[in-house]
């Protein structure tokens, strides 16, 4: 049992053991509806885009935070008008924005001299987390999930059919790119912990594995932040056994269970159809 405990005796475990439970919650709920969407790319463009914007923020002297947001809100943008004001699909243009913003934040970065080492932006520093950090996160937390429950019929209506949402009266522009605002202030609330690259893990997996394990929506939200909130602490906690890094390992560990959840959903649909087809 000494063992077992043993991880929780230190302050920089314990740290990286809140930090995931508390950005459990935006990730969760926002992966919901990036799943229902199918803006999976999107999320993975904005998460690469804030590199420049780090770099910038870190070159003028302003919060890094800023930055990040700035840039993350310049890709989305830039990806809804060039997508609306050419004939390329728009999977292609997030793909071509977001990879020449994440460029152009490697360049700058090479350029530049910090103390913060790449790794560290790419891969997060879950062990390194500081109270700031924590603050950082609990304020972001707090804020995408009061304005996605506040909203979330609003939400959901226009996930599932945004014209229908545009004919009852809701305003479809402030709900579209309010969506995309609080996937950037979430991406920024995960870069201490799990970094850019990762980051679009948290933001895909939860909603993706609930979405195998359940048919309704309601049950959905809170079903994928428990399942973030477990394999967060599980691969945190397996990290230290195995001397690996956590942000990785968490990721793996979601991953393991959405091939779980995928399975699972195709033994019950064969069983299904192989009762359906006895019984007639």
């Amino acid at each position: 049992m000494e063992t077992l405990l043993f991880p929780f005796q230190f302050a920089f475990m314990n740290n990286a053991f809140l930090i995931m439970a508390i950005i459990a919650v935006p990730t969760s709920l926002l992966s919901c509806y990036l799943v229902l969407k199918g803006w999976s790319l999107m999320g993975d463009a904005i998460s690469h885009a804030v590199l420049p914007g780090i770099v910038l923020a870190y070159i003028l002297n302003i919060p890094l935070l800023i930055g990040a947001f700035c840039a993350g809100m310049c890709c989305a943008l830039a990806t809804g008008f060039l997508a609306e004001n050419s004939r390329v699909k728009q999977d292609t243009v997030m793909g071509v924005v977001f990879s020449g913003m994440f460029g152009l934040g490697l360049i700058l970065y090479t350029k530049i001299t910090t103390d913060v080492h790449l790794d560290h932006i790419l891969f997060g520093n879950m062990l390194g987390v500081d109270g700031a950090d924590l603050w950082t996160a609990s304020g972001i937390a707090a804020l995408v999930a009061a304005i996605i429950i506040a909203k979330r019929r609003e939400f959901t209506l226009h996930a599932f059919d945004p014209v229908q949402a545009r004919a009852v009266g809701l305003r479809v522009g402030w709900l579209h790119y309010g969506l995309l605002a609080m996937i950037s202030l979430t991406i920024i609330a995960t870069l201490s912990a799990v970094g850019i690259i990762l980051s679009i893990g948290l933001l895909i997996a939860p909603g993706a594995i609930a979405f195998l394990l359940t048919k309704r929506f309601e049950v959905m939200l809170p079903l994928s932040v428990l399942i973030t909130l477990l394999s967060g602490i599980a691969g945190a906690y397996l990290s230290f056994f195995l001397d690996s890094a956590p942000a990785p390992t968490i990721i793996l560990v979601m991953t393991l269970l959405f091939i779980t959840a995928f399975l699972r959903a195709n033994l019950r649909a064969r069983s299904t159809k192989e009762f359906a087809s006895d019984y007639h």
